[in-house]
């Protein structure tokens, strides 16, 4: 069927404030055009006046007009202003090659050309929609990249040497004052002392990396920390700043108080941010109006009840939803199961799961490949047939404890636990049992943090085990109980078997731990809640061939200042550790030491 002829009437521009004002009546109108664009006199004028148009969607017509033959029957547009623009254009011709149709949509664009633009006016505005693009981003990038200003406490220096790389790619601030304090405590043996000349040592080598001005900014990626991104500047000259009468400006805290709010009110074009593990110094700021945060790189959990707990209780209906296609065989005395489904992906290797009842199952998670996972059972400790050291299991928690203790395949073992839930008596048994029954082991290393409860008593003399024999009431007190033995073994075998005990338990200070290497030991950690993520990692890391690390403390009783629930290094490594065949954790639940501590435990 031929087509109707086209109309004269000649192309125009789209208005938009007529379509502006069609979109208010709810109207959409359809635009026909058929003639030639007519010659503007002013292509420069018409761009200026283009430019005034905030970058709003537009549709150009061919300046070249219609080949012969062709009729544009159709054009319909639709200008969405908060989205950008979605035009739907529709041809057709006389060839008889039917209709094309292109659906061209750009959402939260600023401007969208339909097909092929040839005028220079078309060319001019094009120009101008690319460089308003182009400026945008340039702003949007400028706003987004905008990094903070962290100044930091000496604290912070001490507690984490490596403080410095681990704000990704804000600028750190360094007052005077605060390499001041680093200066006072570069002296001495103590884990502060070697922090503050590592941190020294840092400043040096990255001063000489970076060769610029330390007030203007040094790379911190200067010594191949890629993570950091941003500079590090250092006060080189005296900043004007008023404190209130009631903090004297000759104590350093208020001196760095005193840094921050003058950088505050100096660069009002970013965030300026003091960084303190001091609590009361982050108060104090935060009463000036000044902004002051705890430092977090170190902090493993904000709420300590997620912290992982080693087991999983199993759904009630875990036989009736696995029973079908679990596979079991029994090997060296354990029964295996394979299961597979959605249970699988949130378990982990070396957790354990059990479910009670009728139907009650115990047992280890040893390995997971893709949705399937192999279960093992446990040994019942607390039958006296596998008493160990003469100690049995009480509750499942405990069960679980020895089964770690006591399995060769795991090297690292960590044991959570309120007072009196068994945590020392536990890891001496199993440790007792594998170095003099068993000698998988050659002795038993134990240490502990030298962190006093009430007053330090000062000097100890001796050697280096006496010194540490007022810390070890712990270990006496428990080596007491498993020295009991059999009632009926005369006086000189619980003597002799006292002496073999104290010949094959060391005890050795944290503090010479650095550099040594222990081979085919029995290692325990007690009260390693108080230490710090950088102390446990120096005494893991002292494991060497057939050495076993048992860490285990109490979080709730920390006594290192500027240590959390959430920050200690006993999390460190519970968090860490979690995922490594290796590895093996529990929380101990139930205390078992006597109904007068497990009520004070809870009432007090």
């Amino acid at each position: 069927m031929p087509l109707p002829p086209a109309p004269r009437k000649p192309a125009t521009l789209i208005d938009l404030e007529t379509v502006a004002k069609q979109r208010t009546q709810g109207a959409r109108k359809k635009t026909t055009l058929a003639s030639p664009m007519p010659t503007l006199a002013s292509p420069v004028a018409d761009t200026d006046a283009q430019t005034q148009i905030d970058d709003r969607p537009m549709v150009v017509a061919k300046s070249s007009g219609p080949r012969p033959g062709d009729h544009v029957h159709d054009m319909q547009a639709l200008i969405e202003p908060s989205t950008g623009a979605r035009m739907n254009v529709q041809t057709v011709t006389d060839a008889g090659l039917g209709s094309t149709q292109e659906a061209i949509e750009a959402k939260g664009r600023s401007a969208e050309i339909v097909d092929e633009v040839h005028s220079p006016l078309a060319q001019q505005r094009s120009k101008n929609i690319a460089n308003s693009k182009t400026s945008s981003n340039r702003r949007k990038k400028t706003k987004s990249s905008a990094s903070r200003l962290f100044v930091l406490d000496t604290n912070v220096l001490l507690h984490d040497p490596s403080s410095l790389f681990r704000f990704d790619e804000h600028d750190v601030y360094l007052p005077m004052v605060t390499l001041e304090e680093l200066d006072a405590h570069k002296k001495g043996m103590s884990e502060v002392s070697r922090h503050a000349r590592q941190i020294s040592r840092s400043l040096d080598q990255l001063m000489q990396a970076s060769g610029s001005d330390p007030a203007l900014g040094m790379l911190l990626d200067a010594l191949g920390n890629t993570e950091a991104s941003g500079k590090l500047l250092i006060q080189t000259q005296g900043l004007k700043f008023d404190l209130p009468a009631g903090l004297p400006e000759g104590k350093a805290d208020n001196q760095i108080l005193g840094v921050v709010k003058s950088l505050q009110a100096s660069r009002t074009d970013r965030q300026v941010v003091l960084v303190s593990k001091d609590i009361n110094m982050r108060i104090k700021a935060r009463a000036l109006g000044l902004i002051a945060e705890d430092y977090l790189n170190d902090q493993v959990l904000e709420d300590t009840d997620l912290l992982y707990s080693g087991m999983t209780a199993l759904p009630a209906d875990f036989w009736e939803s696995h029973g079908k296609g679990i596979e079991s065989w029994q090997q060296t005395g354990y029964t295996y199961y394979r299961i597979q489904g959605p249970l699988v992906p949130s378990l982990r290797v070396n957790e354990y799961v059990y479910i009670e009842g009728t139907q009650a199952l115990h047992a280890i998670v040893r390995e997971i490949v893709g949705r399937r996972a192999v279960l093992q059972t446990l040994r019942d400790y607390g039958h006296p047939k596998h008493a160990v050291w003469g100690i049995t299991a009480r509750n499942r928690e405990q069960n679980f404890a020895m089964n770690l203790l006591m399995d060769p395949q795991v090297d690292f073992v960590s044991l959570l636990g309120q007072a009196g839930t068994g945590k020392t008596l536990l890891a001496l048994a199993a440790g007792l049992e594998q170095v003099i029954e068993a000698r998988r082991y050659s002795e038993i290393i134990m240490t502990r943090a030298t962190v006093p409860v009430g007053e330090d008593i000062g000097y100890l003399p001796g050697t280096e085990e006496e010194k540490m024999q007022p810390w070890m009431g712990a270990l006496e007190d428990n080596l007491e109980v498993l020295n009991k033995g059999d009632s009926s073994s005369s006086q000189w075998e619980r003597s002799s078997t006292q002496d073999l005990i104290r010949s094959r338990v060391k005890v050795k200070a944290m503090s010479f731990m650095r550099g040594r290497t222990f081979v085919n030991k029995f290692l325990i950690v007690d009260e390693a809640q108080n230490l710090t993520p950088k102390q446990m990692k120096t005494l893991i890391t002292r494991a060497g061939p057939g050495t076993k690390v048992i860490c285990m403390g109490n979080i709730a009783q920390i006594d290192t200042p500027y240590l959390t629930e959430g920050s200690s290094g006993l999390t460190y490594v519970v968090d860490r550790f979690k995922c490594w065949s290796h590895a093996g954790h529990i929380t101990l639940q139930r205390g078992e030491r006597s109904r007068l501590a497990d009520f004070a435990s809870e009432a007090l």
